[in-house]
């Protein structure tokens, strides 16, 4: 099994911390984000990790981590990024965005999942985002589950709050069959949607969100499995994000507040 971190992008929300930084090198707790999640995965036994760089790529040096560089981050997203390692689609992959941390527990869960196209939820994620935004309807997309606790939407921002499941976290897994899927599917967008809007977000192909990708697999037919959470993650996504986490521990209570584990 592979693991691929997103860090390609700008991270123009933490523009005050990030000017000639990615973001998943900010530094917490003595480590950077991606350092801990590098740590992270092979605490569980992941060796094989690659990390997509594109904003100040130089920044981002690991030894033992293979890299890939998505030259046009300035005007693509998270989609474009994994799809410039589509070379490495050739084995069970987990995928994490390079702005959060996630337990021990959620990662060996995930490891284990056995279908094709597996997204980490959050079930108790109002609590996070009151201890975050002091509110729950700010900063929302939409996420509906069905019985068999599989996605059949996701990814409009700003929904009724009632009308979300959970909490999407940017943490998936995708089989190596699942792979070649998404691939062929991305081809036949590539041609279709270059200049054209493709799923929610509204945004032609290469600046799609993984949250379309996800819409995409599920019109198609495909079966995207929620694998359901209770916290067990952070993300450092604006200025505030990062200087709260930052507080909460210095002051030792971010298992208190949001039940996370570093």
């Amino acid at each position: 099994m592979k693991a691929v971190i997103l860090a390609a992008g700008q991270g123009t929300r933490l523009k005050k911390y990030t000017e000639n930084l990615p973001k998943g090198m900010l530094t917490f707790m003595g480590k950077t984000i991606i350092s801990r999640q590098i740590e992270m995965y092979r605490k569980c036994g992941i060796e094989d990790i690659i990390v997509v760089r594109g904003f100040a790529a130089e920044k981002i040096s690991y030894e033992g981590v293979r890299y890939y560089t998505n030259e046009d981050y300035a005007n693509t997203n998270m989609v474009e990024s994994l799809m410039t390692a589509k070379i490495e689609f050739d084995e069970d992959m987990l995928v994490s965005y390079s702005d959060i941390l996630f337990e021990e527990e959620m990662l060996r869960t995930m490891m284990k999942a056995s279908a094709d196209y597996v997204v980490a939820v959050d079930d108790n994620w109002k609590e996070y985002w009151k201890k975050r935004y002091g509110r729950i309807d700010y900063d929302t997309e939409s996420l509906s589950i069905d019985e068999n606790n599989h996605i059949v939407e996701l990814g409009l921002e700003n929904p009724k709050v009632q009308d979300i499941d959970a909490r999407y976290v940017g943490l998936l897994k995708f089989s190596k069959e699942g792979l070649k899927s998404i691939e062929a599917l991305m081809e036949n967008a590539y041609r279709k949607y270059e200049d054209e809007p493709w799923q929610q977000s509204g945004k032609p192909v290469r600046k799609a969100y993984m949250t379309d990708l996800l819409n995409a697999l599920i019109e198609s037919g495909k079966k995207v499995e929620a694998k359901r959470f209770c916290n067990g993650w952070i993300e450092f996504d604006t200025n505030e994000d990062y200087e709260k986490a930052c507080e909460w521990a210095e002051n030792g209570n971010i298992q208190e507040l949001i039940e996370f584990t570093i």
